[in-house]
C-alpha cells in the first residue's frame, strides 16, 4: 500500500451558551476574581446544562469542521472521538457518526485525558499515512463539569466544557511534519477521575464491586512543575523530528490549562508572546477540546492561515503529553 500524507483542511467548535465568571463563583467558595485570573488565566468558562450531551456538542463542533473542509459527512472514512467525558461509558464516537449522518465511517473512543487531542491527531495520521482512509475526523471533547467538586476551589475555578474538530485528509505533501508523544504512570496520582466502589455480596462468598467515578482531583504544584518541563522538551524533540527550529514555529498551541504554563513554556523555548495562541480566559480548562477550540477560533479569527507552521503539545493525567509540528490547510 502507498503511503500517503496528511493534511489538515477543516476545523470547527462548539460550546454550551451558559458561561460562569469568576465572580459567580465567590458565591460557591472563598476565592475572588483577582485570585483566579492571576493565578490561572481563567476569567469565565462555558458549563454544558443537564439538558446538553456531549455527543450534542461534538456533532456540532463536526459540521463545521467538515464544511470547513469542504466534504460531506457521508465522505468520512473514521471518527475519532477523544474524551474522557462520554456520555456512554460504552462510548459515545457512535451517536456522533448517526448524529452527523456520516454512513460509511467507522467511529470510536480515544481517552489520553488533557493530551486525547495530539494522540487523536497522530492515531488518525497513521491510518491516512498507511492508506487505509481518506478522510478521517478528529474530535476533542469534553464535559468536565459533570466530575468537578464545586466546594473544592484548587479544581472548581480550573474546568469548562466545550468540543473541537478538525478533518484530516490524505494529501500529496505530508502537513505532519514531526511529532512525540510520552507516558509516566508512575506520576498517575497526580490527577485523577478515580472510580471508587463498595463491596456488594451477590452469593455466598462471590463479591463484586458497585459504584461510580468520584470527582476529579488535583496535584497543582505537581502538575505545574511536569507540565513546565516536560511540555519544552517533547516540543524541541517533534520540531528535531520535523527537521525545524524553535524561529520557524509560527504558532504555539498548547493544551489550555493555566496562562502560568503557557508562559512559562513559550519564555524556555524562547517563542515570543504575539506567537502564543490562547483563549482559556473565556474557557477554562476544557481538557481534550482546548487545543481545537484554540485552533479553530485562530483560523476563524484570520490569525492562522494556510502554510502556517503550528506547534501543538497537550499535557495531562496519565500522566500523558505530547506534541505535534504541522502546517495548517492543503
Amino acid at each position: 500500500m502507498q503511503n500517503l500524507g496528511i493534511a489538515i483542511t477543516g476545523s470547527g467548535s462548539a460550546v454550551p451558551k451558559t458561561s460562569l465568571h469568576n465572580q459567580e463563583l465567590t458565591q460557591l467558595v472563598e476565592t475572588s476574581d483577582e485570585w483566579i485570573s492571576s493565578r490561572t488565566g481563567i476569567r469565565q468558562r462555558r458549563l454544558a446544562l443537564p439538558t446538553e450531551s456531549l455527543s450534542e456538542l461534538a456533532a456540532a463542533a463536526s459540521r463545521e469542521a467538515i464544511a470547513s473542509a469542504g466534504i460531506t459527512a457521508a465522505d468520512i472514512d473514521l471518527i475519532l472521538l477523544a474524551t474522557s467525558t462520554p456520555d456512554d461509558l460504552f462510548g459515545t464516537a457512535c451517536k456522533i457518526q448517526a448524529a452527523i449522518g456520516a454512513t460509511k465511517a467507522v467511529a470510536f473512543d480515544l481517552t489520553a485525558a488533557c493530551s486525547g487531542f495530539v494522540f487523536g491527531l497522530v492515531t488518525a495520521a497513521q491510518y491516512i499515512r498507511t492508506g487505509v482512509y481518506q478522510n478521517v475526523l478528529l474530535i476533542g471533547g469534553d464535559i468536565l463539569s459533570r466530575w468537578v467538586d464545586w466546594q473544592d476551589r484548587r479544581t472548581c475555578v480550573l474546568f469548562g466544557d466545550g468540543a473541537g474538530a478538525v478533518v484530516l485528509q490524505a494529501n500529496e505533501s505530508d502537513r505532519l511534519l514531526g511529532f512525540a508523544l510520552k507516558s509516566d504512570g508512575t506520576q498517575n496520582h497526580h490527577l485523577n477521575l478515580a472510580y471508587q466502589g463498595t463491596s456488594q455480596e451477590i452469593l455466598p462468598n462471590v463479591n463484586v464491586t458497585q459504584g461510580t467515578y468520584q470527582h476529579i482531583t488535583m496535584n497543582g504544584k505537581e502538575v505545574y512543575r511536569f507540565a513546565a518541563q516536560k511540555v519544552p522538551e517533547i516540543i524541541d524533540k517533534a520540531l528535531f523530528e520535523a527537521k525545524l527550529t524553535v524561529d520557524q514555529v509560527d504558532w504555539l498551541l498548547l493544551h489550555q490549562a493555566n496562562q502560568r504554563i503557557l508562559d512559562a513554556v513559550a519564555q524556555r523555548l524562547k517563542i515570543p508572546d504575539h506567537k502564543v495562541i490562547s483563549n482559556l480566559a473565556n474557557y477554562g480548562n476544557t481538557s481534550a477540546a482546548s487545543i481545537p477550540l484554540a485552533l479553530d477560533e485562530a483560523v476563524r479569527e484570520g490569525k492562522i492561515k494556510t502554510n502556517d507552521i503550528i506547534a501543538a503539545s497537550g499535557f495531562g493525567a496519565g500522566l500523558t503529553w505530547g506534541a505535534a509540528i504541522f502546517q495548517w490547510g492543503r
